[in-house]
């Protein structure tokens, strides 16, 4: 692992992933997934087996126009409802829209980002999640609204509606390197699971891992390809001198 002293040196932009590095949310799309089972089947399989049969689906259709519109069809199979895909879709974002709501940055992630704001850094948000999720951090968010503002905080917002292949396809990082006219060695990535790690790693950025427990199945893979690891964002300023 690199001295972490090194990983702003000569960078210009800041690429951060969503769910599960600014934000602790993997947990509520497992919720989520859960609420749902028991209402479609009336029980729910164990959680670490609705992330994981999630996750699968999720690689399985990366390079579909709708990946999580084919990962509810497989969730209609799964439960033998007679809602249509778009209606399990449209009933999962409904369960999971009043969490949103109430999401918060993880400890000292709102401080951080608005540090490196201050020094002049170039601040991106590429997340393979859906933009409505992202406009009710925008909108409906009052701790967001409060400590980061999304609008405010970041130059671009990539979600997975931005690319034709979701992570661990490179593509959405290509695509915002293109936009802000940077090459890779002048951006830094943040990312917290292997698919992301994978995505940044295939577009030939420096990655920070951000820990997060939900990763911890693939954490020896994830340790091989990051260039620096944090248990936090709180720890993470105060060794870059940035409290």
């Amino acid at each position: 692992m690199r001295p972490i002293e090194d990983m702003l040196r000569g960078k210009k932009a800041v690429l951060f992933d969503m769910d599960g590095t600014l934000v602790d949310s993997i947990g509520v799309w497992t919720d989520a997934d859960e609420l749902l089972a028991r209402e479609l089947a009336g029980s729910a399989p164990d959680r670490a087996e609705i992330r994981a049969f999630r996750e699968a689906a999720l690689r399985r259709f990366r390079d579909e126009p709708e990946p999580y519109l084919c990962y509810c069809a497989l969730l209609k199979e799964r439960y033998g409802t007679d809602l249509t895909p778009r209606q399990v879709r449209a009933r999962r974002q409904a369960i999971a829209h009043g969490m949103l709501e109430r999401m918060d940055y993880r400890p000292g992630a709102d401080v951080f980002l608005r540090k490196l704001k201050e020094k002049g850094y170039i601040l991106v948000l590429a997340t393979t999640g859906r933009r409505g999720s992202i406009d009710i951090y925008r909108q409906k968010n009052k701790n967001f609204a409060e400590k980061a503002p999304i609008d405010g905080i970041f130059h671009r917002v990539y979600t997975c509606e931005d690319v034709r292949a979701i992570k661990p396809d490179p593509e959405i990082y290509r695509r915002a390197m293109e936009d802000i006219a940077l090459p890779a060695e002048a951006c830094l990535a943040f990312e917290d699971s292997l698919s992301g790690v994978q995505a940044a790693k295939g577009a030939g950025l420096e990655v920070c891992v951000v820990y997060d427990p939900y990763s911890d199945p693939d954490r020896a893979e994830i340790n091989a390809l990051a260039d620096w690891q944090t248990d936090g964002f709180v720890s993470l300023a105060a060794a870059l001198g940035m409290e």
